[in-house]
């Protein structure tokens, strides 16, 4: 029955006459045009709880649309509670909503976040990877793709349908022996495969130590200037968080602050702080551990950049160096590999695996299976080993390329610090150059520098320079990089005197 023949549904209803429903070919089907219309009315209060509907035969002949669609838009509406259905008729049901305009009322509140979620601080700038000097960035062009693409293959042949669904949630087994192996021999790490627990990357790993062995309100210490994605961790914890001084020789801890404020978790990055690059001395290593155990408290060993070492041995992890040490110690295959690989792992003490692994199986779901068997197959293959040693060759001599870059053509005071390890070089400026001010300067030639000052907690922080990233650039952009850095500086001293 055509719209025109149609009989009246009354005024609450007009508008459903005066804009017939669509029957184009493509566009919505009638049903859900009339379930729209009439959800619509009930809520913006065209139609008033109890306005009696039509029934169902009388409005699909108002419409000149099929019984059937007016019905089954009739029981969804029941089922969500907008209209009640009895033998004595279809009514709007009674909802509660905003007083009209007119009516005097308070403005809600604005919506905030939580406590805990107002301490994070939020980045300077969005971060991208093919920038230059990003730092934390990989030779994402040299990773052996064709190795990987055939663990993988290999993985889902065997595997098949059977990885799709979740997996062991400490990880994958062969993965976690792969590990151990892994860092027995690379980092000596002492400890059994229970003990090792695989996450989606360092930071969900920093989170779940947080999480394990911290309440809201303890004190946890952390360096300054630091990582970032701890002062994230620790925050969400709702923890009392200390920024403790950073010197040549690692994290500085007083006698007062052992006094005064004792910790319950200490952050530290041993084999190469971020972002100084300094080392921490092994009396400093073996003191802390010593206090922490007398003060029951933990270390929270993040093993940063330990796999790039470009000077003598691989320095051994805090983790090994005395039996039980009270160490969690965190890693990540996003700086080895690749960021988007996910995968990291915790090392938990031993003494705390029986009460921890039944509750790491309730927090965490098994996930990634295909990249943890495919990551465990690559391991075991000697694959990652051969990458890791082309990577060290080639971040040593990024590392040479850049500091003679610096030293050539930035023509402003500095002093450059780390290059032991890793991917970056931290270059230290006078206070005169502020380092925000130049990073977000460099954005606009393509370049990420990240500013020091905002890898402090402290708020007045003397820490002002530039963390060059070097892993993902090619040593080819240095010398440019480095001029066109050095005039940003030059002119963030001539604004900050204007």
């Amino acid at each position: 029955m055509s719209t025109s023949s149609s009989e009246a549904l009354g005024p609450q209803l007009d508008f459903l006459q005066q804009e017939p429903l669509s029957r184009a070919r493509d566009g919505e089907s009638l049903q859900k045009q009339l379930l729209h219309r009439i959800r619509t009315a009930v809520l913006d209060g065209r139609l008033p709880a109890g306005s009696r509907l039509p029934g169902s035969r009388t409005l699909a002949r108002g419409l000149g649309i099929s019984r059937n669609t007016v019905t089954l838009v009739y029981d969804v509406l029941g089922t969500e509670g907008y209209i009640e259905l009895s033998r004595q008729g279809t009514r709007v049901a009674a909802l509660a909503r905003p007083e009209p305009d007119g009516h005097a009322h308070h403005a809600p509140a604005p919506p905030t976040l939580s406590q805990r979620s107002a301490r994070i601080r939020k980045p300077l700038l969005e971060g991208v990877d093919s920038l230059a000097f990003t730092p934390g960035v990989p030779a994402l062009a040299q990773f052996p793709l064709a190795a990987w693409r055939r663990s993988l293959d290999r993985t889902l042949q065997q595997g098949g349908t059977g990885l799709l669904g979740y997996g062991p949630p400490q990880g994958e087994p062969a993965l976690r022996t792969a590990v151990l192996r892994h860092l027995a021999l690379a980092r000596g790490v002492r400890c059994a495969p229970e003990q090792v627990v695989i996450t989606e990357g360092a930071q969900e790993a920093l989170s779940l130590c947080v999480r394990l062995v911290t309440d809201p309100g303890d004190t946890a210490w952390i360096e300054d200037p630091g990582y970032r994605g701890a002062q994230t961790a620790l925050a969400s914890g709702d923890l009392d968080v200390l920024p403790l001084p950073v010197d040549a020789e690692g994290l500085c801890i007083s006698a007062a602050d052992w006094r005064d404020r004792p910790p319950r978790l200490v952050y530290t990055t041993p084999a190469h702080q971020y972002p100084t690059g300094s080392v921490l001395t092994a009396s400093r290593r073996l003191d802390l551990i010593e206090k922490c155990r007398d003060h029951g408290a933990w270390i929270m060993e993040d093993d940063y950049d330990s796999e790039f070492r470009h000077s003598g041995e691989l320095l051994a992890c805090m983790q090994g160096m005395t039996p039980n040490a009270p160490v969690l110690y965190v890693g990540t295959f996003s700086k080895t590999l690749f960021p988007s690989l996910r995968l990291g792992f915790l090392v938990l003490p031993e003494a705390l695996v029986d009460q921890a692994a039944p509750v790491v199986d309730e927090m965490l779901r098994g996930g990634h299976r295909c990249e943890q068997l495919a990551l465990a197959h690559f391991m075991e293959s000697g694959q990652y080993s051969r990458h890791l040693a082309r990577m060290r060759r080639l971040y040593r001599s990024r590392r040479d390329a850049l500091r003679a870059a610096l030293a050539e053509h930035l023509d402003v005071p500095h002093t450059v610090t780390g290059g032991d390890s890793g991917m970056h070089l931290t270059v230290r400026l006078p206070a005169d150059f502020p380092d925000q001010r130049v990073a977000r300067a460099a954005r606009r030639h393509r370049m990420a520098p990240w500013p020091l000052s905002r890898s402090s907690l402290l708020a007045d922080s003397a820490h002002n320079g530039l963390v060059l990233g070097y892993g993902n650039t090619p040593e080819s952009s240095f010398v440019p990089g480095v001029q066109q850095l050095a005039h940003l500086i030059r002119k963030s001293g001539f604004e900050g005197r204007g």
